[in-house]
């Protein structure tokens, strides 16, 4: 089974439906678990973010509502986005320091607020270490948090009784202050299911045994990280 499947997509598998938005797989069947998302903005609109498409999924996206914009939150990211912008005549919103996304996109709206049009999302920049950088995005009057890569739900992220794991890497120095004053009801993730209970307690049993489970990490998920971020660096 490939980390990510880079073969045109059959079919798409929604994995997580709410008030308010889907998530979903364009590869069903990938390691990697690469998860896409259309949440409703404040003005009834819909935003897509991190998509990858899939025949079909415009039927799902216009249930919820009239496209207004895409959302590209990690330099590994870019994936469908300029697609999606352009079959609904919306822009791309991506944050300057992605340089590496922003490179990757046609005029993409580089945002001068931390504030993304009216989706009611705002942008944090996570740095973990030198060389990794990516916007999470926290939405108050939901309490709904997108992690694109720093935190996951899928295999590869996760050990032991873990709901959210952390990327091995980042596991060593945990970007605690990023999330400290989140008390989120909602994650979504960029790799894997969302979780819409108990949220808050599993974004902190996620931080503060990052580190102590680094070991578990390795033995478990250590090969197979290694494989996705190879993967990764072609995206």
């Amino acid at each position: 089974m490939p980390i990510y499947d880079r073969h045109p997509p059959s079919k798409y598998e929604v994995v997580d439906r709410w008030d308010g938005g889907i998530s979903w797989f364009a590869h069903p069947n990938e390691t990697g678990h690469r998860t896409s998302h259309a949440v409703v903005g404040t003005d009834e609109g819909v935003w897509v973010i991190d998509p990858l498409d899939a025949p079909g999924i415009d039927e799902e996206l216009s249930a919820l509502g009239d496209v207004r914009g895409v959302l590209v939150c990690s330099n590994y990211h870019v994936r469908d986005a300029e697609r999606f912008a352009t079959r609904y005549g919306v822009p791309v919103y991506c944050p300057s320091w992605l340089s590496r996304a922003v490179s990757k996109l046609d005029a993409p709206i580089d945002l001068e607020t931390d504030t993304v049009g009216t989706s009611g999302f705002e942008l944090r920049r996570c740095r973990p270490f030198p060389g990794w950088s990516e916007a999470v995005a926290y939405r108050e009057s939901d309490e709904t948090l997108y992690v694109p890569d720093v935190l996951g739900t899928a295999p590869l992220f996760t050990v032991g009784e873990e709901q959210l794991g952390m990327y091995l890497l980042c596991r060593f120095v945990p970007p605690r202050a990023v999330f400290d004053d989140l008390t989120p009801r909602r994650i979504l993730v960029g790799h894997g299911t969302g979780i819409f209970e108990n949220a808050s307690i599993a974004l902190r049993t996620a931080l503060d045994g990052a580190r102590r489970r680094v070991p578990a990490a390795l033995r478990a998920n250590g090969w197979g990280q290694l494989r996705a971020l190879t993967a990764a660096l072609v995206d």
